[in-house]
């Protein structure tokens, strides 16, 4: 595939502005169609973007035949089916993590994805960080070994809000959403299977519907093992912060930075084109459609990871 890649992006909220900031980096790719639910300020992003087609509804953009692929930064429990509608319109997908928050609707998506021959990927960003891809590269060199993840996932979302600090519709969660990135990176570093997983959570607030703290505990085929804290009660340093205890080497990634057990910070700039993990997983999934290949974070490589969270979610709830 020679030609422009022409992309709808559903979501013009944090998300969706980081996707269309890594994409203006990327060569042969052109947004041209912006979805989200308030059309004024879609059409706002749009107006800054040079974007020429905005609408509420997804099957507009789905309609255009311009449109090769489709990026959803949509709520979580719309992911699931508006990735079945992408490919059943026979469009490549990258929908943002989680690709479901019920099993069952993630495995209709892995179905449907391998009949249609489509690029169909799950934003797993972490597989993405230049800080998790140096330690990935140091293991598949037989240089480092995981014997322990110890990871910290922190927010202060008391109430419904983004990343931008700006009122949600709809409800996050710290089982299906964010454990979700530390589930399958934990299997993907370890290049092994979860074979044990445990959890307990807290009391469930009484608006929201949701346990506003969890942990975690994971066990892999090879021995590793993984303690994962997360809360939405966290009035501190936010976000998620993931120290790598190895045979050879301690490190701690924080997003797209990376640091020795000493707190020493490892130049992690050459690692890959970008320092941006949201723009690397934009470039992933371009050149899997280009090359006509399944890219790294596919939907059926991703899904083990959702098998582990809905054997969680029986628990939690038994």
């Amino acid at each position: 595939m020679s030609k422009t890649i022409k992309v709808a992006l559903a979501g013009a909220g944090a998300f969706g502005i980081k996707h269309l900031d890594g994409i203006k980096n990327i060569d042969g790719v052109e947004v041209v169609s912006l979805v989200s639910r308030d059309l004024d300020k879609t059409r706002e992003v749009a107006a800054k973007y040079g974007i020429g087609h905005v609408t509420t509804d997804l099957a507009d953009s789905l309609a255009l035949k311009e449109v090769d692929a489709v990026i959803l930064c949509t709520p979580t429990q719309m992911h699931a089916s508006q990735t079945l509608a992408c490919l059943k319109a026979g469009k490549h997908v990258q929908v943002e993590i989680p690709l479901c928050d019920v099993l069952t609707d993630g495995e209709e998506v892995v179905q449907v994805a391998a009949k249609s021959g489509l690029v169909a990927m799950c934003g797993h960003t972490r597989r993405f960080n230049p800080s998790h891809q140096y330690v990935h590269k140091k293991i598949t060199a037989g240089e480092f070994n995981i014997q322990q993840m110890d990871v910290q996932t922190y927010f202060f979302r008391r109430t419904n809000m983004n990343a931008l600090g700006q009122a949600r519709s709809w409800t996050d969660h710290l089982l299906w959403h964010h454990a979700a990135h530390t589930v399958d990176l934990f299997a993907y570093q370890c290049g092994s299977p979860i074979v044990k997983a445990n959890a307990i959570q807290g009391p469930i607030h009484p608006t929201l519907g949701i346990a506003m703290d969890m942990s975690i505990q994971l066990k892999a085929a090879n021995g590793a093992i993984c303690t994962l804290s997360l809360s939405f009660n966290n009035d501190g340093p936010l976000g998620t912060f993931f120290r790598y205890i190895g045979d050879t080497a301690t490190y701690i990634a924080r997003y797209d930075d990376l640091f020795n057990g000493k707190e020493e910070k490892i130049d992690v700039s050459k690692v890959d084109v970008s320092m941006n993990g949201i723009e690397l997983q934009d470039r992933e999934f371009f050149a899997a459609i280009k090359e006509g290949r399944e890219p790294n974070s596919s939907v059926v490589s991703v899904l083990p990871c959702y098998q582990v969270l809905h054997e969680l979610e029986l628990q939690l709830n038994a």
